[in-house]
């Protein structure tokens, strides 16, 4: 190549994709207007992603990098690029019908993404990257622990008689107590089933203890990037974890409320067809979003007076209540979004507490006085649940006392 032609490729304009794995990336780049110019494989190390870059930067003006996976096998390469200042695009994995047509490699797949990033969806940053490990860990805590505990019955139900009829009628933290305290005597068919249960008894206490602490964890860390999220009527640590996850630190890439609420599987969907007008249920979107959507409508419907005369209202007018926690859902997915786009301001509940001590009123006399349990109280107190009129009509009492 002559040095004028070295010059005229690098003047051009180029876009770069990247297929990434475990142990290594395949970078492909195009020009501008989609042609294949060169593909590479660089492993998955920091050196790695320098030569990658390198690579790419040698073809031409890097205009955006499309890559598979920003926030899972590609977030290494994603980091990089956006350290170096280039633009990362994320993209999603080729179509089903389009792998089946052109099949599957890491060169086809990166040029696919190289294709990709043309577009102009953002990828999510780093800033609840440890929300999401803390979040992903306790989740697994909990699936380790019903595992335990489906095991326990599973044992207990062809465990010897004397077993099953001493300990097959305890439920929940009783049973694993009892489970947990055992000295195994006997035979060895009851000395091998007893081991067995107390190992699966203490298996779930430390658990639980580990779900425990990661809960209040993530309870610090998602108060301290979005207090006012956290703030929200029903919506608690796990909640509030995996939407800030869904929508990523940087929720200014979701453009409309419309948006996230399509990105939660809470929008819905035309299905018209002829002289047939309606909507349906969306399957789509991130379905463990939408369960947080969900968990927040119950709670909601338990205990929030507004949402209670809502239902109440559609009730009336004749809705399934199928119907109406879908709109419920896609009501809640517009006051998350403003919750996670905008600063939404808390009110104090710090001088609470402090006023009550102060005029030595206990807990159960505030409660009797409005009506609750002194549970409620020690919560609003505590800022563990949110009411601001509870706690604008609390204040007033206390100094009016």
């Amino acid at each position: 190549m002559t040095s004028e032609g070295a010059a005229d490729t690098v003047d051009q304009d180029v876009f770069g994709g990247v297929d990434s794995h475990t142990d290594t990336v395949h970078v492909a780049v195009i020009s501008d207007n989609g042609g294949h110019l060169a593909d590479a494989e660089f492993a998955t190390t920091a050196a790695g992603y320098v030569a990658a870059l390198a690579f790419l930067t040698a073809h031409g003006r890097v205009i955006a990098i499309g890559v598979e996976g920003t926030s899972s096998y590609g977030a290494g390469f994603t980091r990089t690029a956006r350290s170096h200042g280039h633009p990362v695009i994320e993209v999603n994995r080729p179509d089903k019908a389009e792998r089946r047509r052109t099949g599957k490699s890491d060169p086809i797949d990166a040029y696919a993404a190289a294709l990709s990033g043309r577009a102009t969806s953002s990828p999510k940053d780093d800033t609840v990257g440890g929300i999401r490990a803390v979040h992903n860990t306790a989740r697994s805590a909990v699936k380790a622990r019903t595992a335990a505990l489906n095991q326990i019955g599973q044992v207990l139900v062809t465990a010897p008689e004397a077993i099953r009829a001493k300990y097959g009628q305890l439920k929940g933290t009783d049973r694993t107590e009892a489970l947990a305290r055992l000295r195994p005597a006997g035979d060895a068919l009851h000395v091998a089933v007893l081991t067995a249960l107390k190992s699966l008894a203490r298996r779930v206490k430390e658990l639980t203890a580990e779900h425990d602490a990661l809960t209040r964890a993530l309870d610090a860390e998602v108060t301290t990037h979005n207090p006012g999220l956290r703030a929200a009527y029903g919506v608690g640590p796990d909640t509030a974890a995996q939407l800030l996850i869904t929508a990523g630190g940087n929720p200014e890439r979701m453009r409309t409320e419309a948006s996230f609420a399509a990105l939660c599987g809470a929008a819905p969907v035309p299905a018209s067809s002829g002289r047939t007008n309606r909507h349906r249920l969306s399957r789509g979107g991130d379905r463990t979003a939408n369960s947080a959507l969900y968990r927040i409508a119950l709670v909601r419907m338990s205990g929030d007076a507004r949402t209670r005369a809502y239902v109440a209202r559609h009730v009336a007018a004749g809705r399934t209540k199928k119907e109406i926690i879908r709109m419920l859902k896609r009501a809640i997915a517009r006051e998350m979004f403003r919750c996670l786009t905008t600063t939404v301001t808390t009110p104090g509940i710090a001088d609470l507490r402090p006023q009550r001590q102060a005029k030595n009123i206990t807990l159960t006399a505030v409660a009797q006085h409005f009506g609750l349990w002194p549970t409620t109280i020690s919560r609003l107190e505590r800022g563990l649940s949110r009411d601001d009129d509870l706690a604008h009509a609390y204040r007033d009492w206390l100094q009016a006392a």
